[in-house]
């Protein structure tokens, strides 16, 4: 199935309320159980999100790591504002910021982050060179990196039957969403090959659900 491209943003109120409704709870917790995983020894540091949302996936990282300093970016003004609130409300303002930015971002490539990580952005992105550009550039040298993200299915029907078995309770905003995503989405070769022209040979890809890929590994830049 060819890929179907998506809206780069999604910066409606009614679509930031519906993500914030949402129970995400099992994805993102998977997430950092992932991210553990793979890098058992990371405790500190300042941390860069690529697409952070409404940051309820960085609420959950700052939870996990307590010793850590986190700055998500996101272009969608709606949902940054969301996460503002979220952040505030959780107690979490002091170690998280949140920033409007739109990659590539020169400003941004000038600093260094001890660690990389990104979830559900890669899809939006019409050029998904932008966001293995940008953490050659941000992450430091021997920096964890983690990226996850929706995988597209091999046929329609799949789609259709991953959106009815994950969000059969959702808004259809958000199921209408979800499936947008999921045929806008990269293939594991997709992704192979992006690796390849952005010149990066150390990154390991896994598929670790019916839906879900994982990029990961230490920038060597």
């Amino acid at each position: 199935m060819d890929r179907i491209a998506e809206h780069d943003l999604m910066d409606t109120a009614e679509q930031a309320e519906a993500y914030a409704e949402t129970d995400f709870s099992e994805a993102h917790d998977a997430f950092v159980s992932y991210y553990r995983t793979r890098f058992p020894d990371f405790s500190e540091g300042d941390a860069l999100d690529l697409g952070c949302g409404t940051a309820d996936v960085i609420i959950r990282f700052a939870r996990a790591y307590p010793e850590t300093r986190i700055t998500g970016i996101d272009g969608a003004q709606a949902m940054l504002d969301i996460g503002l609130r979220d952040v505030e409300l959780k107690g979490y303002s002091r170690r998280i910021r949140l920033q409007k930015c739109l990659l590539p971002d020169n400003k941004l490539q000038a600093i260094k982050f001890d660690a990389l990580i990104s979830n559900s952005l890669l899809h939006h992105l019409a050029d998904p060179l932008v966001i293995w550009e940008t953490l050659k550039h941000c992450a430091k040298p021997g920096a964890p990196v983690f990226i996850m993200d929706l995988m597209r299915p091999d046929r329609i029907e799949t789609a259709k039957d991953l959106v009815e078995l994950h969000a059969a309770d959702a808004p259809d905003i958000l199921k209408k969403d979800f499936y947008s995503s999921l045929l806008a989405a990269y293939t594991t070769e997709e992704v192979r090959q992006q690796l390849k022209e952005a010149n990066i040979y150390n990154l390991t890809i896994e598929i670790v659900s019916d839906r879900h890929l994982i990029v990961w590994g230490r920038n060597n830049e």
